[in-house]
């Protein structure tokens, strides 16, 4: 009995897995405006898009969460190429997150100082669904979030590990931990 009930568990385990894989997050609608944008610092092209979309007219600011304290809007210029005008007026830099829930916490302190109502969650399609699910969490239903992923193409460990991730996250919410 005891084998059968491990087995079953190992099955959703799988299938779950195999869910999460396919249903990776996904890029916004390309004409989806919010009032601002918060891009997560760790996977290419995040910081990217969310200069893309603030320069498309989609979004009035960025907050780019978990950025190293010692980068500066200067490095991100440099980094970007050309794009001084657009980093220098609308994009604040927050560095005292190191992991995604507390991303989602300075982010929300944030938002709240600006008086935002509607944000663009920018991060990697195979962290989409825990980064969504922190912020949805932190945020309590008081903005309209936007899910806008950044296409990669995530080998096995990567999917394999953010999968854990998330299951173990959601496991510690529910354990209250």
């Amino acid at each position: 009995m005891i084998a059968r009930f491990l087995s079953f568990l190992l099955l959703l385990y799988a299938l779950g897995f195999i869910l999460f894989g396919v249903t990776l997050g996904r890029p916004a609608k390309a004409d989806q405006k919010t009032d601002a944008a918060i891009a997560i610092t760790g996977g290419a092209g995040r910081i990217e898009q969310a200069i893309d979309v603030l320069g498309d007219g989609l979004t009035k600011r960025v907050f780019i969460a978990g950025a190293d304290p010692l980068v500066t809007k200067k490095d991100l210029v440099d980094r970007l190429g050309g794009r001084a005008r657009l980093i220098r007026c609308c994009v604040d830099l927050g560095s005292e997150s190191v992991d995604t829930r507390s991303n989602a916490e300075e982010a929300q302190r944030w938002l709240a100082r600006h008086k935002y109502k509607s944000v663009r969650l920018i991060t990697s399609d195979w962290h989409m669904r825990r980064a969504r699910y922190e912020f949805e969490r932190v945020l309590d239903h008081e903005y309209e979030l936007v899910p806008d992923a950044v296409t990669t193409e995530p080998g096995f460990a990567i999917l394999f590990s953010e999968y854990n991730k998330y299951l173990l996250r959601r496991v510690a919410v529910l354990a209250d931990l």
